[in-house]
């Protein structure tokens, strides 16, 4: 098969073309515009591979995007492109809105086209893939059921309205245009290769670095964190697996508060890398003034991928922090050059300006 993967230089992209081409035979063309959060060094190794070629390119140019098209005769498309920081969509959120919606529809016209000019077996495998996030819900209560697919949207931050715009784009093509699409929304997803104005990250390397490590609010925002490598392989399972027209939820189920998450990732680092002074890193740690609109939880009902698909999550959150941060502290190389970028560690989101 030939794959298409968009943001395939970002994080998650990083690790699905790593899985792909590690564990099949699929070949890989990444189209990515390469953003701020996104690094070609993660994909360095994977130059040469005969499996894989890149091109930058922003996909909101749908006539760059219908060359690529015709050229590579794509069987599967990953749509992984969006910027995805909330406090950064507070700032800017036009540029949410360009990549997120505008992004999709361009994506959705070049797919449509190609679609139309495919012979009857091709479009009969042929499958867009079309990822998005938890936060398209909104915020739930702490004693809410964790949604379903019939959950209605209720996006409350410039991110999340943009997915959930994109969301309803893709659905719309494939009700109009009988594209084969399907939808994914996963959980926060944490692990190597996430640029460090994520919270795991940021705290690491506020912690390394001795500057306080923030925390919003009181800390009680809770998230279901998921490692990376298994929301990978759900996306490979739901493209081998998975129904057209179906979503597929994905999540660890492991929801707790920001303020435990980032006290755990403490107690790790006092293990794998002990300040010099004995001190615990949790004595960096500082509340913060909250972000504006911050949603309170977020969780989502896994069942039905996991039955559909027999795909359950591997790591523990224990065990993947602990990966996690390993891995961070092994590579020093990947990230250090990214704190040149001004805003990598620098906190978004607090002065609401007009546009």
């Amino acid at each position: 098969m030939k794959i298409l993967v968009t943001g395939g230089s970002g994080f998650v992209g990083t690790n699905l073309i790593r899985h792909l081409l590690a564990t099949t035979e699929h070949s890989v063309l990444n189209l990515d515009k390469l953003s701020y959060a996104a690094n070609p060094r993660s994909l360095a190794d994977l130059v040469a591979h005969p499996r894989y070629r890149f091109s930058q390119t922003d996909i909101t140019d749908v006539s760059t995007l219908r060359t690529h098209f015709a050229e590579f005769q794509p069987d599967w498309i990953i749509h992984l492109a969006a910027e995805t920081h909330v406090d950064r969509s507070i700032d800017t959120p036009a540029t949410f809105v360009q990549s997120n919606v505008c992004g999709t529809f361009a994506l959705l016209e070049a797919t449509r086209t190609h679609f139309a000019n495919l012979g009857s077996t091709a479009r009969e495998n042929f499958r867009l893939l079309h990822v998005s996030t938890d936060e398209v819900y909104g915020s739930l209560s702490p004693d809410a059921t964790a949604v379903n697919t019939a959950q209605a949207y209720a996006p409350r931050s410039p991110y999340a309205a943009s997915k959930a715009a994109a969301d309803h784009l893709a659905r719309a093509w494939a009700h109009t245009y009988g594209l084969p699409v399907i939808v994914s929304t996963c959980s926060n997803n944490y692990g190597p290769y996430q640029f460090p104005e994520k919270l795991i990250p940021l705290a690491l390397m506020k912690a390394l670095h001795g500057e306080p490590i923030p925390v919003y609010g009181t800390g009680e925002n809770r998230r279901d964190w998921l490692h990376v490598a298994d929301h990978v392989a759900a996306l490979t399972a739901i493209l081998h697996r998975g129904k057209i027209g179906e979503t597929y939820h994905i999540g660890s189920g492991t929801e707790l508060p920001n303020i435990d998450l980032v006290r755990q990732l403490c107690a790790l680092l006092d293990e794998l890398r002990p300040r010099s002074d004995g001190v615990s890193y949790a004595e960096q740690i500082r509340f913060v003034t909250d972000r504006p609109g911050h949603d309170l939880r977020y969780a989502l009902d896994t069942s039905q991928t996991r039955d559909a698909l027999n795909w359950a999550p591997r790591y523990s959150l224990s065990d993947g922090l602990r990966q996690t941060l390993q891995w961070y502290l092994d590579n020093l190389a990947w990230w250090q050059p990214l704190l040149k970028h001004g805003d990598a560690l620098r906190r978004l989101g607090t002065t609401i300006v007009p546009q």
